[in-house]
Parts: C-alpha cells; sequence; structure tokens
C-alpha cells in the first residue's frame, strides 16, 4: 500500500494499492489498462483539493501532470488552451501577465484546471461556466477523445455532467477558456463592492481575491483542509421570508431562479462551531465553512464532524447542508450527503 497523505490537501491518513503520475496520455491510457486488467478501482487526482478519504482506497490512484498552456486570440477575444494538469491559480497568475482578465475573483481556489469543470468553481461572483469554451474528455473505455461545449456540460451550482454521465470510465484532459477583450469587472461580493468599477484592475482584484482567501483561510500544510467543505445552500423565496423573519442579519444572495442563496459558514457560525472538534478534526477558528485536520484526524473524524454540523444547522433553521467536498471511500466515490445524514 502507498501513502495518499502527500497527495490531498487534507493530508488525511490513508493509502492506495498504486500511485502513478503521468505526464502524458499514453501513460495515462496504460495505468488504467494495468488497473483493469487488475480489476482495480482507479480514481483519478489533480491535486486532491476537494477529496476527503474516509477509508483506504484499494485501487489505483492516477495523479494528473497534464501540463501545457496555449494562447490564441482574435479581435474580441483570448483562448486559453489548458491541459487538465495545470495548476488554476498559477493559470489565473498567467492569463494576467499576459494582460487577460477574466479570472482574476478566482484566484487561490486550490486544485487544478481538469477540476475545475466537475465542480464549476466559483467565487466572488464568478464560476468556470462564464469562462469556458470547451471542455475536451477521454472515453477510456473506448479510447476516443471529444470535446463538450459550455452548454453540453449542464453547468451547475457546484454541479457538471462530469458528476454523472462522465462520472465513471472518463476524464478530462484539457479546458479551453474563452475571456472577452471587452473586460468587465465583477464586484458585486464582498469588499469587492468598494473597489470604482470605471478605475479599478484587473490586477487590483486579483490582488483584493488573494488577501481575503489567505486571511479566511488555512494554509493547508499548516492544517490540512479541503477549503469550503459544505455548498451555500438555496433556499425557496417562501423559505427565505420565514428565516429572515427570525433572523434579521441573514446574509443572502437572490438567485435568477427567485430562490435564494445563503451562506452556509454564517449559518454554521450561529450554531457556535467555531473550533468545535470531534477526535483530530475541527471547525476552523476564522472560517466556520472550512474543515481542518488539526492533529492527526481519520477521515471518519470529518464524516463525523460534518454530520454534527449538519444536523445542528437544520435544528437552528431547518435548512440541511450538502458537502462540497468529494467523498471518497474504498472502492471510489460514495454519496457524501447519504454519509453524513
Amino acid at each position: 500500500m502507498k501513502s495518499l497523505q502527500p497527495f490531498h490537501t487534507f493530508h488525511i491518513s490513508a493509502n492506495a494499492n498504486e500511485i502513478i503520475e503521468v505526464k502524458n496520455l499514453e501513460q495515462l491510457k496504460r495505468a488504467w489498462i494495468g488497473a483493469k486488467a487488475q480489476n482495480l478501482p482507479v480514481l483519478f487526482l489533480g491535486q486532491g483539493s476537494n477529496m476527503l478519504f474516509v477509508e483506504d482506497f484499494n485501487g489505483i490512484v492516477i495523479i494528473n501532470r497534464l501540463l501545457g498552456i496555449t494562447h490564441e486570440q482574435d479581435e474580441h477575444f483570448h483562448y486559453l488552451h489548458v491541459n487538465a494538469g495545470e495548476n488554476w491559480h498559477n493559470l489565473v497568475r498567467y492569463s494576467l501577465e499576459q494582460d487577460i482578465g477574466g479570472l482574476e475573483n478566482l484566484a487561490l481556489i486550490p486544485g487544478c484546471a481538469g477540476s475545475a469543470p466537475i465542480q464549476n468553481i466559483g467565487a466572488y461572483g464568478v464560476e468556470f461556466k462564464d469562462v469556458c469554451h470547451y471542455v475536451d474528455v477521454l472515453d477510456l473505455a473506448t479510447d476516443k477523445q471529444f470535446r463538450l461545449s459550455t452548454e453540453e456540460c449542464d453547468f451547475g451550482y457546484r454541479e457538471s455532467i462530469f458528476k454523472r454521465r462522465y462520472r465513471n470510465d472518463h476524464v478530462i484532459t484539457a479546458i479551453g477558456l474563452k475571456l472577452s477583450k471587452n473586460w468587465q469587472p465583477v464586484l458585486e461580493y464582498g469588499t469587492l463592492v468598494n473597489f470604482d468599477r470605471e478605475k479599478v484592475t484587473a490586477k487590483e482584484i486579483f490582488d483584493e481575491v488573494c488577501h481575503i482567501r489567505q486571511s479566511k483561510l488555512p494554509n493547508p500544510d499548516e492544517f490540512g483542509n479541503a477549503g469550503s467543505f459544505f455548498k451555500n445552500p438555496v433556499v425557496s423565496a417562501e423559505q427565505f421570508a420565514e428565516l429572515k423573519k427570525l433572523n434579521e442579519n441573514l446574509p443572502h444572495f437572490p438567485q435568477p431562479d427567485g430562490r435564494v442563496k445563503l451562506a452556509a459558514g454564517w449559518l454554521i457560525d450561529q450554531c457556535n462551531l467555531k473550533g468545535f472538534k470531534i477526535g483530530g478534526a475541527s471547525v476552523h477558528k476564522k472560517q466556520a465553512l472550512v474543515l481542518i485536520n488539526e492533529s492527526n484526524a481519520m477521515g471518519q473524524d470529518v464524516v463525523d464532524l460534518s454530520r454534527y454540523i449538519r444536523r445542528s444547522v437544520a435544528e437552528k433553521f431547518a435548512v440541511y447542508l450538502q458537502p462540497e467536498v468529494r467523498f471518497i471511500g474504498a472502492e471510489g466515490e460514495i454519496d457524501s450527503e447519504k454519509a453524513i445524514a
């Protein structure tokens, strides 16, 4: 068995039968064929920034190290083709160095480019779908490569087709980004609202987002974590109206469909859970939305802690939180909501 601890940001003590790093598609295909020949499950990892290993993985982990970025442009847009193993934050920084705006709100999101479409990552008013042009996919069962348009990816809030139809035997090999030369700042969230829309630069937004995230989120090398552990819940207008009657200062964000998004971190904070601990896992003292590996936590410690949080929020607000982090069991991904129900 090989230790997975260095390969995911929670740094939970967990093992896999074998860990293979691949730098090109041929190596990737060989690793997958080898696993299938042994009848072993396969897990693809980028930087393991959104994973919780709840137990040892009884299969082969393939680490995606497909690197490379190409830049093309026309009169109106910049086009970036990015191989799936590229670090996401480095990609954001690279785009700004090329005077390309549009990714700055997504600074410091951990993980690699190939993971971005799976979760439809988002922050400070921008989601991956807003900048996506296409996603390149390899069907390992048939050895066929194909390209999905943004529409075909079926993006939703932390959702995509890659969590459903293309979840098994498929791997994202590259993404395409389309970024307008007519750059417009997105300043609707947090301290970004204080910027002057007419004067602000993409680099200033980038710097502010980095500052906010670094002040709230622990360094995974100090305390293992997977960033925001829960999704921000979206409730009906009727449920929001009832909650608002009892909670005047309830942070909320109206959605285009009439529903209202709530701040999961605020809901947890109102349950006085900052610093609350089960086993080696605890709620981060600065940001209640982040669960940390404080002292040699086991995967089950984090599961138990997240279950306690979910129940506490449900009892106080009648709102049920869903994990954003993906739970990995012995044979592969498991239903995280069921695991903490």
